[in-house]
């Protein structure tokens, strides 16, 4: 069955952007793109899409407006909210009803892997050609480590996400504070964040129990490329953050 996909987006570079990546996939087509979140409830109500990906800052109705009317409507489709790095915004994205939020700025390719996911949560699989060649092309360090973290289900609402990442940049960067975690791993991360250090151990433990909640262990043996792990075992703060970090310099991403 061919899905369809409307993006609602501020920024119209960014919503070209997705649409040629999205369409990347097979069987899927983007039939709206849009920076006004009035008119773009209006073709949501008219065509019904399986999925919309909808921008916080929208010309007229908001993000968070337009979730609200989906869901009052009772319509069935995905929804993946984009905006900027805030607990609040995030927060009241999800609670309106998003199905996913993705931090701005983010790459396409991040984007388009966690549209197909959740069209292909709906049916069969999807994948293009044109899809394989967008896999292909090289990304930064950031975007790999989001490739990751989508991948095996670790979501970018959590604060453990960002707390996460910018281990796992640290790590890259400086190998050897891995094995110091506590005393200046943790630290770092949380005068970035403002934060506590036992606050950063504790967010990146939940973000890696969320991960292994959701039950993705072939996606993470697949990930690090090898039975890793099996069934409930979890690898530690310290562990997980020097897979991930391993695997970014062995794939020489910087």
């Amino acid at each position: 069955m061919h899905k369809k996909v409307i993006v609602l987006e501020p920024n119209t570079q960014v919503g070209k952007e997705l649409k040629e990546g999205i369409e990347s996939i097979g069987g899927v087509s983007v039939v709206a793109v849009g920076e006004d979140g009035d008119e773009g409830l209006s073709k949501i109500f008219t065509e019904e899409p399986d999925l919309v990906v909808v921008g916080m800052f929208l010309k007229g109705l908001d993000g968070c407006g337009v979730i609200r009317a989906i869901k009052k409507k009772g319509l069935k489709c995905k929804i993946i909210a984009t905006g900027v790095s805030s607990d609040g915004v995030i927060e009241r994205a999800i609670a309106e009803g998003a199905d996913y939020y993705i931090v701005k700025p983010f790459s396409t390719l991040s984007a388009v892997d966690r549209v197909k996911e959740l069209l292909e949560e709906q049916g069969e699989a999807l994948e293009g050609k044109e899809y394989q060649n967008l896999k292909r092309k090289p990304t930064s360090t950031d975007e790999k480590i989001s490739e990751i973290f989508i991948s095996i289900g670790i979501p970018p609402h959590i604060k453990g996400y960002g707390y996460l990442r910018e281990g796992i940049k640290s790590t890259v960067e400086k190998p050897y504070i891995i094995n110091n975690v506590t005393k200046e791993l943790y630290p770092t991360i949380a005068d970035k964040f403002n934060t506590s250090p036992s606050k950063v151990e504790r967010a990146i433990r939940h973000a890696i129990e969320v991960a292994w909640n959701r039950g993705r262990i072939d996606a993470i043996n697949a990930v690090f490329g090898a039975r890793v792990y099996l069934g409930t075992e979890k690898p530690t703060n310290s562990e997980f953050i020097a897979l991930v970090a391993d695997k970014l310099i062995l794939e020489n991403m910087l």
